[in-house]
């Protein structure tokens, strides 16, 4: 009894584990380069450290230099993009480094915030893993 008792248990955790954990969004590359050279209306939030953002980002992308969004202090760096998101009924681009930790740290955060998760996308491979630098703005 005790041992069916402990199988239950285990198996309760671990639907309940299964259950907590996000299943995050991504664009693809080709699918995302596809939205930029239509015209297409979204937010893109751009979380790169400064001078990244400085070197190469996308037009029009809101700069937060949060990451990598571990920190209170890196989270509160996104809020200023809540209103403009609240604003707007578009999707809502995550832009980090290589698309990783930081971006769903993001993510989760702008979620917490109220933003519909069917609007979150995370860009795949990041900034650094984009084939297309003459879509981006060059700040050099």
């Amino acid at each position: 009894m005790k041992q069916w008792i402990a199988l239950v248990t285990v198996s309760v955790l671990l639907v309940a584990a299964a259950a907590m954990a996000t299943d995050y969004r991504y664009v693809k590359q080709d699918t995302f380069k596809g939205w930029l050279e239509s015209g297409r209306p979204m937010v893109i939030v751009d979380i790169q450290p400064a001078e990244d953002f400085a070197e190469e980002h996308f037009n029009g992308a809101i700069e937060t230099n949060a990451y990598p969004v571990k920190s209170d202090e890196e989270k509160k760096r996104l809020d200023v993009t809540l209103e403009k998101i609240g604003a707007s009924t578009e999707d809502v681009i995550i832009v980090c480094p290589r698309g990783g930790a930081g971006a769903k740290n993001t993510y989760d955060y702008l979620k917490s915030k109220g933003v519909e998760e069917k609007r979150l996308h995370i860009l795949e491979k990041g900034s650094k893993g984009w084939p297309w630098p003459e879509l981006c703005v060059d700040g050099r």
